[in-house]
């Protein structure tokens, strides 16, 4: 099961799925509700709902799910292990978000992507309840590895991203959440959540294994294959 990061739909890991059916293992990768909607929409998005959410679609499976989280998808997924750990059988990372408990993903990164190039490509919408990202600035953050039409029409489908859950502070138990084994595929040449950031996350919040691509932040576009390989890896170690 995936949940995909800041200003993508679920449709951004299509092309993970024919490998990994190859590999003998079924995907589910849901949009999270509001993501791209309208003010209305994003007025009501909130991390412990989107946790909500994505708990009640991992129970609607027949056995626990590995739950795989893209980038801001990451602190979707640690908090739905807090909310029900008994419904994932693990916590992949893909470049992912590991915030600790306390500490919310604007502590961590936010402040960092609000300058130079990446935040010059961000603009409010739906009177700040929501951002928006430059569809030209997309390759250079997101796609740099990926072919230019992949780039294309990669960047065309961004959707506007819901504010509130950068700011919410996680919260996070050894009880609860802590159960859940994780891992972590970091991307080495991935420029918005840099390699060092994603290793200082890690420091944190030690992973059972890390998996390093030499991808940029969109492996599931760039290198679908290798990512899916790497993911069935973790799927037999589970």
């Amino acid at each position: 099961m995936f949940i995909p990061g800041a200003w993508h739909s679920g449709s951004c890991f299509d092309r993970l799925r024919a490998p990994l059916e190859r590999a003998g293992h079924s995907m589910i990768a849901p949009d999270l509700p509001g993501a791209g909607g309208d003010a209305r929409a994003m007025a009501q998005v909130s991390l412990e709902g989107w946790a909500q959410f994505i708990v009640g679609e991992a129970r609607r499976q027949a056995e626990p799910v590995i739950l795989c989280a893209h980038s801001r998808g990451g602190i979707i997924a640690s908090q739905a292990a807090e909310l029900a750990p008994e419904a994932f059988a693990a916590l992949v990372y893909i470049s992912g978000a590991l915030i600790p408990d306390g500490q919310s993903l604007y502590d961590m990164i936010g402040r960092s992507m609000e300058t130079g190039r990446f935040g010059a490509a961000l603009s409010p919408v739906h009177a700040g309840l929501g951002l928006r990202f430059d569809p030209s600035a997309a390759a250079e953050f997101f796609y740099q590895l990926c072919s230019p039409e992949d780039q294309r029409q990669s960047a065309v489908q961004l959707i506007d991203e819901p504010v509130r859950p950068f700011g919410t502070a996680l919260r996070l138990t050894g009880a609860r959440f802590g159960r859940v084994p994780r891992h972590y595929i970091e991307c080495a040449q991935d420029r918005t959540f840099p390699l060092d950031v994603q290793r200082a996350m890690q420091a944190v919040l030690p992973c059972r294994s890390v998996t390093t691509l030499e991808s940029d932040h969109s492996p599931f576009i760039s290198m679908p294959e290798t990512l899916a390989g790497a993911l069935a890896t973790i799927a037999e170690q589970e």
